[in-house]
């Protein structure tokens, strides 16, 4: 900001800098010394952070010798800064024409002419700097970018030719060659260039495989075949060849073929497991744009998985193939089951396992799923709760919350927000079952730092605090949070009504109460036994009686106060 108005306040255009001045030009003493200290003192002040004073000492050093080439050269960083990419240029274009032997000069030219795009002049500035240092192959390549950009393949292959004599000949530096006699359309010289490399490295075989590609490329198919039948003949499992071999066969529709190939190449030992999963997802992608019958999928990943020892990942993608499609879920967790078996610490099969077995409701099951995952993914929280939530389905709390705090205890900055946060509610929920209400608090405040907008745990903290006769404006912040975010929710609206009425503010909490009832389906003792206090302490006896008796008759339990409630026609508080 500090650079960019100095450019509006100091008002610089192209012409102020001085023009067309000669190298030769003459200083007399007197300006020689202004000029070094004028330039000494853009210097220190540049360094001290007062660009502005920098700039302006450089500018005045250019009135004093307008042929200093490394006043320029100073000033383009500063429009540099300031994005004034013209002005940056015209200063880089005096800087070279003033000191063309400079290397860094020229380098910095060359960059600030790619900054505003134009690479033809560019590639002329990085064509001097490599005559200048014809080893530096890292001008070289940026020179092979810019003819790129400009469509000049000539030039691209003078490039090429100088990397082949300073690094030698190379697979990298064939290629690229080949590439430019393609877009040339030289079909020939793009032919001559496999050759080449095939008659250098006579003992690597994937160049003939690769001249077999290009054949098949061009059409000419029974040549192609016969550089595959070579190689093979000479490493008959040469995974490259193999798989060119399969692509000639479906580019010649010969399916028996293909079907045999590709069994011998998954079954094979020396076929590595990215190889087979990549061939794996081709055949799942032609067998679903064929219709997607199953069967004959499934029987080739049952081939790969009966064998003494499975690969995890063809295991892992039989699994996911069948969740695909669809499979019954016993039929899916059976899949991950093996998986498991074979890689006993992949997490992301076991919790995937977990997720499908929680929805029957088996919790022994789940518990026993994730007891040996702490053993292999110990600070995987996925599995603190899982096994945490299951033992509290089973009403089984102090295991609950001992797996719950061994849990919080993995948490790290990478932790998933969400997940914490329900850690922490469940922990708070516990602890006030047990009464311990200080450290059930301090749980809902740690999981509402790690999710504001936890909606369970802002309704239970608010009318837990209610409860208590504590807090009730923090109680009642949390509560309006609630139903605002499901405002049809009878639970939320009962403890915000109950906030209101702990709170004095009877009229209010009626309003409320009301739309609570109304969306309770269930016509719970809780709500109606509120909405019997509300109207009672709104001065309408019957109505408090009425929804008492209906508390009454709902209360699965014996509840000795709201009999009193009845019998003595009043409001008792706890």
């Amino acid at each position: 900001m500090v650079l960019l108005l100095v450019l509006l306040l100091s008002g610089v255009t192209k012409a102020q800098i001085p023009q067309s001045q000669t190298p030769d030009t003459q200083l007399s003493a007197n300006d020689e010394h202004r000029f070094a200290l004028f330039f000494l003192e853009a210097v220190c002040q540049e360094r001290q952070g007062h660009y502005s004073a920098a700039f302006e000492l450089l500018r005045h050093c250019l009135e004093i010798n307008p042929s200093s080439a490394e006043t320029y050269f100073n000033l383009a960083s500063y429009y540099n800064a300031m994005n004034a990419d013209s002005m940056a240029l015209v200063c880089m274009d005096k800087a070279a024409a003033l000191n063309p032997d400079n290397y860094t000069y020229l380098e910095r030219l060359g960059q600030t002419l790619i900054a505003v795009d134009q690479y033809d002049r560019a590639s002329g500035v990085y064509e001097q700097l490599s005559a200048v240092a014809p080893s530096r192959t890292d001008v070289l390549s940026i020179l092979m970018q810019l003819y790129q950009m400009e469509g000049n393949y000539n030039g691209m292959l003078h490039v090429i030719d100088r990397l082949e004599l300073i690094d030698g000949p190379s697979e990298d530096i064939a290629l690229s060659r080949m590439q430019i006699y393609s877009k040339q359309g030289d079909k020939k010289k793009e032919f001559k260039v496999l050759q080449e490399l095939s008659r250098q490295f006579p003992n690597d075989y994937n160049y003939r495989v690769m001249m077999g590609n290009w054949l098949l490329q061009n059409g000419k198919k029974k040549k192609a075949l016969a550089e595959y039948n070579y190689v093979l003949r000479k490493e008959p499992d040469n995974l490259m060849a193999q798989m060119s071999l399969l692509d000639y066969y479906k580019e010649t529709k010969n399916q028996q073929q293909v079907n045999e190939l590709t069994e011998k190449i998954l079954v094979n030992n020396n076929t590595d497991t990215d190889s087979k999963l990549t061939l794996l997802r081709q055949m799942i992608y032609e067998s679903e744009q064929q219709g997607g019958d199953s069967t004959q999928m499934l029987a080739v990943f049952e081939k790969l998985l009966n064998v003494p020892e499975p690969d995890a990942s063809v295991a892992e993608l039989c699994a996911g193939y069948m969740s695909l499609k669809k499979m019954p879920d016993k039929d899916v967790e059976a899949a991950l089951e093996r998986v498991i078996s074979i890689e006993p610490d992949n997490a992301g099969a076991r919790i995937e396992l977990l997720q499908l077995v929680w929805k029957s409701e088996d919790y022994d099951r789940i518990i026993s799923l994730s007891k040996p995952a702490l053993e292999y993914n110990p600070d995987n929280m996925a599995f603190y709760y899982f096994l945490g939530l299951a033992h509290y389905q089973k009403g089984e709390k102090e295991e609950t919350l001992d797996i719950l705090r061994r849990g919080v205890s993995q948490i790290n900055s990478d932790s998933n927000p969400a997940l914490v946060s329900d850690f922490y509610e469940i922990m708070g929920d516990l602890l006030h079952q047990k009464g311990l209400d200080d450290e059930a608090f301090a749980a809902y405040d740690s999981c509402l730092h790690w999710k504001a907008d936890n909606i369970g745990c802002l309704n239970n903290y608010a009318y837990y605090l209610s409860e208590k006769g504590r807090d009730l404006q923090k109680a009642e912040k949390m509560s309006y949070l609630t139903i605002k975010a499901e405002p049809n929710s009878a639970t939320y609206l009962d403890t915000y009504a109950w906030i209101l009425f702990m709170q004095g503010r009877y009229e209010e909490a009626r309003i409320y109460i009301d739309q609570a009832v109304k969306n309770d389906a269930d016509h719970g003792a809780v709500i109606t036994e509120h909405a019997g206090d509300i109207y009672m302490m709104n001065d309408e006896a019957e109505k408090a009686l009425e929804y008492w008796r209906q508390a009454l008759e709902a209360n699965d339990e014996e509840n000795p106060l709201l009999e009193q409630k009845i019998k003595q026609r009043k409001y008792i508080a706890k």
